[in-house]
């Protein structure tokens, strides 16, 4: 695996000791290389993810940037399109399904401050089985009874456990808690707290205690269900002007379907495919992710889906398993 972030039209290594973590104010492009089990040949998967508060020009920068490597990589990569809160399930795999989000971007970037000044932040851990930690505002209103919070205030770093929290959740608060407490060499304190107990530090640190959101003003755990019914769509200049138009619904969309003359887009729920034949035209090929975009606003589907470009013979094995 190997991470870069967009800092001012610039494509800069990202640090390996924050490989997993994010700024929502930024834009990053992760390419992970593997060899099938028995096989030889490098195989790659190039995702460009996109923070909440991304400047537009961070966003077009990842996007670009991505097409370059894939021209470096002789056109193997399968190119994918993330945006923060719908990760795809292979983007969270590569962080075993957690991955944090934190607040600012590369204009604030890190600084190394002593542990005695650091400014208190409050972090957001929620999920099931996909457990996503987001930084928060650092007050009591950002708390809720269904969820695990830790308020890192440099010296003492506080677990808050909701009543109705989750075991996942716990588990990973533990876990975020304790490797928060490591950069501190040490020095750091541990408290685990649940929701009815009494701390005065605590809760000074986050404007004064008072009532607690609900589990369900919280929100749900599972990730919202986006999906639809699947569909296959063709994207082809054949006829002399560029068309897209619906080939199959359902079950129906088959890999037989495809055809390598012309770029197809494929609809599978809760991730958006462009599969691209290697005889398509350079237009078809070059309004290929675009198509899928436009898809999305006009179907009126979320516009945040992910959406991962495959070059036909590079299929990856979700892409071959959505078409069975």
């Amino acid at each position: 695996m190997q991470i870069w972030r967009i800092e001012k039209f610039k494509v800069v290594h990202w640090p390996l000791e924050q490989y997993g973590s994010f700024y929502d104010g930024d834009s990053y492009i992760c390419l992970n290389t593997y060899k099938k089990e028995g096989g030889n040949a490098y195989l790659f998967d190039v995702h460009f993810w996109l923070g909440t508060n991304t400047s537009q020009d961070e966003a077009g920068t990842a996007a670009y940037k991505t097409v370059e490597l894939d021209d470096l990589l002789g056109g193997a990569p399968v190119q994918h399109r993330e945006v923060q809160g719908a990760e795809s399930d292979l983007f969270l795999s590569y962080f075993k399904n957690q991955i944090k989000i934190m607040c600012g971007g590369v204009d604030s970037g890190f600084k190394h401050v002593k542990p005695e000044e650091y400014k208190p932040k409050l972090f957001h851990l929620k999920g099931k089985k996909k457990v996503r930690i987001s930084e928060v505002a650092c007050k009591r209103d950002s708390l809720n009874g269904g969820d695990v919070f830790v308020l890192d205030a440099g010296l003492d770093i506080f677990q808050w456990n909701g009543r109705k929290s989750g075991p996942s959740e716990k588990a990973r608060g533990a876990q975020f808690s304790r490797a928060t407490a490591e950069e501190r060499r040490g020095r750091a304190k541990i408290h685990v707290l649940e929701e009815d107990e009494k701390n005065p530090a605590f809760w000074k640190l986050l404007g004064g205690e008072g009532a607690i959101k609900s589990a369900e003003e919280g929100g749900d755990d599972n990730v919202a269900d986006v999906a639809g019914d699947k569909s296959l769509w063709r994207l082809s200049d054949a006829s002399g002007t560029m068309d897209f138009s619906q080939v199959a619904a359902g079950p129906k969309c088959k890999m037989n379907l495809l055809d390598s003359n012309d770029v197809f887009v494929l609809d599978n729920g809760n991730e958006v495919y462009v599969w691209v034949g290697k005889g398509a035209s350079p237009d078809e090929k070059k309004k290929a992710m675009s198509s899928a975009m436009d898809y999305l606003k006009k179907m009126g589907r979320p516009p945040n889906l992910p959406i991962a470009r495959v070059v036909e013979g590079s299929e990856n094995p979700t892409f071959l398993n959505a078409l069975k």
